[in-house]
C-alpha cells in the first residue's frame, strides 16, 4: 500500500507540472527545489522498511506517534505530541476537575496507600484515611499495580460507583468500601496549614493578621478561589499577604493574568508575540483590586511560567517584594493543537512573553547567569536553601497538606523555612 502510494504521488507531482518546464532541455534546466514529496519520502520508506523488516511486529499507529514525538522533540523541551489516550488526562489537569472519589495516593515498598483524601470528597465521607493501604480495586489486586493504572481505575463517571478493600492503618483487618464517584475538583489555593475540621486555614501562625496563601498550579478557577480566599481574610483585618509560589510549574496564562489583576489597578501586566502573531498586550482593570495590602511573593528555581508572570508583574509594578531564589526561566506559551480526526493534539510553543518592563522571562539554551532570564529576588532578599533544605522544605509542606485522621498526633514540625521567615519579617515592619 505504501508502495502504491509513492507512485501514485509521483504521478500526480508529474501531471501538475508545466508543460514548459517539461519540454526544456535537461543541460539548461536549474536545479530544482526538493518537493514536499522528496522531504517526506525518506520518513515514508522508513516507517515502510520497519514494519515490514523489523524483527518484532510494530504497530504503524506507535510508529507514527514516535516519528512526532522526535520532531517536536527538536523543537523545545515544552513542545510535545499528546496521544488521544492522554489527551483527556491532559484536560483533567488543566481544569482541575474529574469524576473520582477524591484520594491522593502513593506507592510504598510496592504497596498502594492513601497519601491524603481530598477534603469534602467522597472518599473522605467514606473515612478513608492517609496511611490506608488499597489491597483491590473492583477486585483487581493492586500487588505490583503502577500508580497510573491505579489512578485510571479510581476514575470514572460521575455517579458510578467503586469498590475498594482496604486496611486502616495499625489495623490487620481489610474491609470492603463501595464509594459513588463524584465530580472532584482539585485546589489550587492552599493555605498554611489546616483547620480543626479539615479545610485549609490562610492565617500564618502564630501571626494570625498575615495571609498566607500557597498557589500550587494556575488552573481556570484558581483567581476566583483566590478571590475568595483574599476577601476573607480582608474581612479578618488582615495586615499583611504571602503568596507562596515556590515550586509552581505553572498553568494557564489566562489564570496568570487573572491572578495578577487581583493586585493591581492600572498598567501592563504581560505581554505575548509569536512569528505567527502580532504582539498582544493584557492591562490591568480597575475594578476589584486589592491594592492596599502589603505582599511578599515566594519563589524558588521551580517557580515557572505562569508564575513567573505573577511574580514579575508584581516586582515591576512594586506591588510586592519577591523573596527566594531566582526563577526556572519559562518565558514561552504553548497552545493545544486539536489534531484531525481526534487524533491527539500538539501542545505546541507558538510566543514569548515579556514582563510590564519589557524584558524577558525566558531562559534560551546556552543562556548565562548573568544575562536576562526569569525572576530574580529583590535586592538582600535572595535566600537559596541548599539541597537538604529544600528537602526538609517539601516534607514539611506535604506534611501539612495531608488531611490526618483527627484523633491523629500530628508531629510539628522543626524545620525553619528561611524565605517565610524572611517574608514575615518584612510584612511585621511594614505593619508596625
Amino acid at each position: 500500500m505504501i508502495r502504491g502510494l509513492h507512485w501514485f504521488i509521483v504521478f500526480a507531482l508529474l501531471t501538475l507540472t508545466s508543460p514548459a518546464a517539461i519540454a526544456a532541455p535537461a543541460e539548461k534546466a536549474s536545479k530544482p527545489k526538493p518537493s514536499d514529496y522528496d522531504l517526506y519520502k525518506p520518513l515514508i520508506d522508513s516507517i515502510d522498511q520497519v514494519q515490514r523488516n523489523y524483527i518484532a511486529e510494530v504497530d504503524r499507529r506507535e510508529l507514527i506517534e514516535s516519528a512526532i514525538r522526535g520532531m517536536l522533540s527538536s523543537l523545545d523541551p515544552y513542545s510535545t505530541y499528546i496521544s488521544p489516550e492522554e489527551l483527556q488526562r491532559f484536560r483533567d489537569g488543566v481544569e482541575s476537575e474529574f469524576g473520582g472519589i477524591g484520594v491522593q495516593i502513593d506507592a510504598d515498598a510496592g504497596q498502594l496507600k492513601i497519601l491524603s483524601p481530598i477534603h469534602g470528597t467522597p472518599a473522605y465521607r467514606a473515612d478513608l484515611v492517609a496511611g490506608d493501604r488499597i489491597l483491590e480495586i473492583d477486585g483487581k489486586s493492586t500487588d505490583g499495580l503502577p500508580i497510573d493504572e491505579a489512578v485510571e481505575l479510581l476514575k470514572g463517571e460521575e455517579g458510578t460507583s467503586v469498590t475498594l478493600v482496604i486496611v486502616h492503618p495499625g489495623e490487620d483487618a481489610a474491609r470492603k468500601v463501595t464509594i459513588t464517584r463524584e465530580k472532584i475538583h482539585i485546589d489550587t489555593v492552599l493555605g498554611d496549614g489546616r483547620k480543626p475540621d479539615g479545610s485549609w486555614d490562610y492565617t500564618f501562625k502564630p501571626r494570625e493578621d498575615i495571609g498566607y496563601v500557597r498557589l500550587v498550579a494556575f488552573s481556570r478557577d484558581t483567581a476566583g478561589e483566590l478571590r475568595r480566599v483574599l476577601t476573607q481574610l480582608k474581612k479578618e483585618k488582615m495586615r499583611g499577604l504571602i503568596i507562596d509560589l515556590r515550586f509552581n510549574p505553572g498553568g494557564l496564562l489566562a489564570a496568570a493574568i487573572e491572578t495578577s489583576d487581583l493586585f493591581i489597578s492600572k498598567g501592563r501586566i504581560v505581554s505575548a508575540e509569536g512569528r505567527n502573531s502580532p504582539e498582544r498586550v493584557w492591562n490591568a482593570h480597575e475594578e476589584g483590586a486589592f491594592e492596599d495590602i502589603p505582599m511578599v511573593v515566594l519563589v524558588n528555581r521551580y517557580s515557572a511560567s505562569s508564575s513567573e508572570i505573577v511574580a514579575a508583574c508584581l516586582q515591576d509594578h512594586r506591588r510586592a517584594v519577591v523573596v527566594g531564589e531566582r526563577t526556572w526561566g519559562k518565558g514561552s506559551v504553548q497552545n493545544l493543537i486539536e489534531l484531525a480526526d481526534g487524533r491527539g493534539a500538539l501542545k505546541l510553543t507558538t510566543a514569548g512573553y515579556r514582563r510590564p518592563n519589557g524584558k524577558n522571562i525566558h531562559r534560551f539554551p546556552n543562556a548565562k547567569d548573568n544575562d536576562e532570564w526569569g525572576v530574580t529576588p529583590d535586592e538582600g532578599y535572595r535566600i537559596t536553601l541548599d539541597g537538604r533544605e529544600m528537602l526538609e522544605l517539601i516534607r514539611d509542606r506535604r506534611n501539612r497538606d495531608i488531611l490526618h485522621p483527627p484523633a491523629t498526633e500530628v508531629e510539628k514540625p522543626t524545620f525553619a523555612d528561611r524565605q517565610l521567615q524572611a517574608a514575615v519579617k518584612y510584612l511585621t515592619a511594614e505593619a508596625e
